[in-house]
């Protein structure tokens, strides 16, 4: 077991300052066991690439990062078992090196398993679900220190995948995997606005995986990201709904060079190296800048998009570049897609976090009509009351919580403001 005092430490961003006393690394099982019985208030530590206090506790952070990560793929049933401290990175070029794939990775690969799933982070794609959809087992420890493990299929494991750190330390997690595949990412910019909302669905089901960069100003989508399965049978993407095809490599952030970007201009590679935005290999930026996320029906994608480019005058100073994805519904309880298909409305600001935050609300109060669910690890204002009304099971999900972990040994403030609090 390593021990540190929490002194100055700050989440990726820089944004935020851990409050806790400790920080411990156990470099076992054993020793993450006897660090969650022996704690009176813990909470898991992944990537720091949260941008509020989902993480954080008034006791001891304990972090997974020097344990084994002790990849175990199992070719039969089409898993790979690996624990939560591995960043997303790290587990794909394994399993590219053995001949298999994830569905999907997030636009960073330098996230860890165990945050991802447990706040329901997402790539790209009408057909593909978040990162948590490829869970089927996660082994944990529960707040008593004994180790619990559960699997696709068992009672409440749709309720516990999407965890938010409220039911115990993800240990291990065991994913669903593929044969490897090869992508193609191609890139058009000055994409219409006009053109892409008469038929969103077909847009965003151009590729296996669609992004749209914008600063919500203006006629003109900036860029439009297409990474198309080299072994779907379509043919390349030669056009995307009146946009020009980049004839260079673009960085999402207008301006800023495309050094740290996946290789783009339709050469095909490896998912691994194209279905994040961004190599494992380099830092894709300083962190200064804070992220928000909103995620809303497929239905309302339209609509959605439209009572957001209203607010332009009011996003666009503070903003750096927005993103628009699309991901498939699920079971999860607490995932913001949970049985509804889903738009996430993407901001990375600029590190004016005073700012940003007086625009939350009113931003937030705009797309309330389209039941509206944040990202739970970014900056938002709303609160239980407003969260329970569009999570039908979360109320299911907070007696869980209290089974598991009737003394709150893993509550925090996150959790007291966002699911413990009042429901309405």
């Amino acid at each position: 077991m390593i021990e540190e005092h929490v002194r100055d430490t700050l989440n990726w961003a820089g944004n935020y300052e851990y409050r806790a006393v400790t920080l411990e690394h156990p470099t076992s099982l054993a020793d993450l066991q006897r660090a969650v019985a022996a704690a009176t208030r813990i909470s898991a530590l992944g990537s720091r690439h949260s941008f509020n206090d989902i993480a954080d506790t008034p006791g001891t952070l304990v972090s997974l990062d020097v344990m084994d990560p002790a990849v175990e793929v199992d070719e039969a049933a089409r898993t790979v078992t690996v624990g939560a401290g591995v960043r997303y990175g790290v587990l794909a070029g394994h399993l590219q090196r053995r001949g298999f794939a994830l569905h999907n990775l997030a636009s960073l690969p330098h996230i860890s398993i165990g945050g991802a799933i447990a706040t329901a982070t997402h790539g790209s794609g009408n057909a593909n679900g978040n990162l948590a959809t490829a869970v089927v087992g996660l082994e944990l420890v529960t707040a008593s220190g004994d180790v619990m493990t559960v699997a696709k299929g068992d009672a409440d494991f749709d309720g516990m995948v999407v965890g938010l750190g409220a039911l115990g330390v993800v240990h291990r997690v065991t994913l669903r995997i593929e044969p490897s595949f090869d992508v193609r990412q191609d890139v058009f910019t000055e994409v219409p606005w006009d053109a892409v909302l008469a038929d969103y669905d077909a847009a965003t089901s151009a590729a296996y995986s669609v992004s749209l960069f914008t600063d919500w100003a203006g006629d003109t989508i900036g860029q439009a990201w297409l990474k198309s399965r080299t072994d779907s049978g379509a043919p390349a993407p030669g056009e995307f709904y009146g946009g020009v095809a980049a004839d260079r490599a673009y960085h999402p952030v207008p301006g800023v060079a495309a050094d740290h970007c996946t290789q783009q201009l339709g050469v095909p590679g490896p998912w691994s190296d194209r279905l994040a935005h961004f190599r494992l290999a380099f830092t894709p930026s300083n962190g200064e800048e804070l992220q928000t996320e909103y995620l809303v029906g497929r239905e309302h994608a339209v609509a959605a998009i439209q009572a957001v480019r209203n607010l332009a005058p009011k996003i666009a100073p503070l903003l750096l570049v927005s993103e628009v994805r699309s991901m498939a519904a699920d079971e999860l309880w607490l995932s913001n897609n949970y049985q509804r298909a889903g738009i996430g409305l993407h901001f990375t600001w600029k590190p004016l976090q005073p700012e940003v935050e007086a625009l939350l609300p009113e931003l937030e109060a705009a797309l309330a009509p389209f039941g509206m669910r944040p990202h739970w690890g970014k900056l938002f204002a709303a609160d239980a009351r407003q969260l329970a009304p569009v999570y039908p099971r979360f109320d299911d999900f907070r007696d869980l919580a209290v089974r598991l972990d009737p003394e709150g040994k893993f509550r925090n403030a996150f959790l007291d403001r966002t699911i413990f609090g009042t429901a309405g």
